[in-house]
């Protein structure tokens, strides 16, 4: 289990930071402690003089509040935690950056781990940030509504990501995977490749398991004549390569692969230029999330969007929410997908206008 720290920093470090208390700062501008706590702090009490003399005076002497001081007293450690099945591949490291820019915009530290090692690993994380944060986002495969309940209070704010989790004591936003893989797999289809293969995600995640679920409505809905041909992955690139391989070695070639996120896309991409094939020309290809690479890649990659750093944001800005109003209902949303029509799919863009749901 990794756990790193992300904190906003205000001015350049340096010079006696962390050393000057607040008793310096109320000696040098020639009023009380409590006097400095009260203008720092917008408490009021303290004249618009006071207050101005006190702020030059912490900016000057660089004074930064005891924030384990300051969380004493109000039960706050402005700190949210981020439960990740994974820190590793561009997803996940542009999740962190827009829970990140949102944190830092409201003065928030963003406490990281991850639960890849599964079940155990995910209750140790939990209780490893218990008294440590405000509040806590998590997305992983290993929670439910049980799991939850067993391993946090009932009174820290929580907000579950991409979950299956209907309880009505937890928020979660969801993206649409479902309706988002039926549209490319419509798409697919409708560029004239009925023979679409699917590289399958991890069985115990929730967007796997929708992303397939829409790849097999869609198939029956628009090509019902043709069998599924489904070969396991894990999102990551080499799963994403061993499953092409696996799929040239069939001993009918599919016209068309979707895979169920964009690392896959591109270890299978490596496996058909490998083996000489010409892409979308001899077979087309697709995958999920529209991670930054995916546009950089030759050719560029058809794929669904997930605008993953705007999830993040809107994660922690709807847990913030819930940190201001804990006893507000909990709420479940879910955000759209888009599909990005590039070369790989061997389809103009606006084919695509017909593959929304």
């Amino acid at each position: 289990m990794k756990t790193f720290t992300f904190r906003p920093i205000d001015g350049e470090a340096g010079g006696n930071v962390g050393m000057v208390t607040i008793k310096d700062v109320a000696r040098e501008a020639g009023v009380s402690v409590a006097s400095v706590s009260r203008a720092l702090n917008g408490h009021g009490g303290v004249t618009a003089d006071t207050v101005e003399r006190v702020r030059e005076v912490a900016e000057r002497l660089r004074y930064v509040p005891h924030m384990a001081a300051r969380s004493l007293i109000t039960r706050r450690t402005h700190t949210i935690g981020a439960l990740l099945p994974d820190l590793y591949g561009e997803f996940f490291s542009e999740l962190i950056r827009g829970v990140d820019l949102a944190a830092r915009a409201r003065g928030l530290h963003l406490l990281v781990s991850s639960s890849h090692d599964g079940v155990a690993d995910a209750a140790a994380a939990m209780r490893a940030m218990q008294g440590r944060v405000d509040g806590m986002l998590i997305l992983s495969p290993w929670v439910d509504a049980a799991f939850l309940h067993a391993n946090l209070p009932p009174s820290l704010p929580v907000l579950l990501l991409n979950s299956a989790v209907h309880d009505a004591g937890y928020s979660v936003l969801n993206i649409d995977n479902f309706g988002g893989a039926h549209a490319m797999t419509r798409h697919l289809v409708g560029a004239g490749h009925a023979d679409v293969a699917f590289i399958a995600g991890p069985a115990a995640n929730y967007d796997a398991q929708q992303r397939e679920l829409g790849y097999r409505a869609a198939m029956a809905e628009f090509a019902p004549r043709t069998a599924l041909n489904i070969v396991p992955g894990e999102f990551t690139e080499e799963s994403g390569y061993q499953a092409g391989r696996a799929l040239l070695a069939q001993p009918r070639r599919p016209r068309a692969v979707f895979a169920a996120n964009d690392m896959m896309a591109v270890g299978c991409l490596y496996a058909f230029k490998e083996a000489g094939l010409r892409v979308p020309e001899d077979i087309a290809l697709a995958g999920f999330d529209d991670i930054p690479i995916a546009r950089y890649l030759t050719p560029p990659l058809s794929t669904v969007r997930v605008r993953i750093a705007e999830l993040g944001r809107d994660a922690l800005e709807r847990l913030a929410t819930l940190l201001e109003t804990p006893d507000g209902p909990a709420a479940m949303e879910t955000l759209d997908c888009e599909l990005v029509v590039r070369e790989t799919c061997g389809a103009s863009s606006a084919a695509a206008s017909s593959g929304g749901r």
